[in-house]
């Protein structure tokens, strides 16, 4: 269930400093997820990165612990190292496949907590995922995701 529907009467205000400010606090960032509804399939993207100078991440088309499993290593690695450009395929790693780095023209249309936290100047970065035959969402043979894999940026590569 989620926050909102365990909180009723609760306000976005409240969420924010109930719930979304001691994770980053506490973490860095925070993962938000959306629940799949009618044709959009579920996503999850970061909140937090933005204060460290750090675009937000995002990812579609996995279930809720996968994504958050996914976002919560790749940020890990985005705080270490530094973040990765657009249109840089990162090479899958134990557990993860390969990974291409779209960017958001428009974060602020998906990522409604973000706003919350940061009004609508913000950066975010889509990690792309390729399915096991080693396609994208953008090739025709394309195979992954649960409900698909959307890409909410322009691409860069191709």
């Amino acid at each position: 269930m989620c926050w909102h529907c365990d909180n009723p009467g609760k306000t976005c205000d409240d969420y924010l400093v109930e719930e979304v400010r001691p994770l980053i606090r506490q973490h860095g960032w925070m993962v938000q997820t959306v629940e799949a509804e009618g044709a959009h399939p579920a996503f999850a993207y970061t909140v937090g990165l933005t204060d460290a100078g750090m675009p937000e991440l995002v990812v579609t088309g996995l279930r809720e612990r996968r994504s958050g499993q996914l976002l919560n290593f790749f940020a890990q690695q985005v705080v270490r190292s530094g973040e990765p450009r657009p249109g840089e395929v990162l090479p899958a790693a134990v557990g993860w496949p390969a990974l291409e780095v779209v960017p958001l023209g428009a974060p602020s249309a998906h990522l409604l907590t973000a706003v919350l936290m940061y009004g609508e100047d913000f950066r975010a970065l889509q990690l792309v995922y390729e399915d096991e035959h080693g396609n994208w969402p953008w090739d025709r043979e394309f195979r992954g995701g649960t409900g698909g894999q959307p890409v909410l940026g322009a691409r860069i590569r191709g």
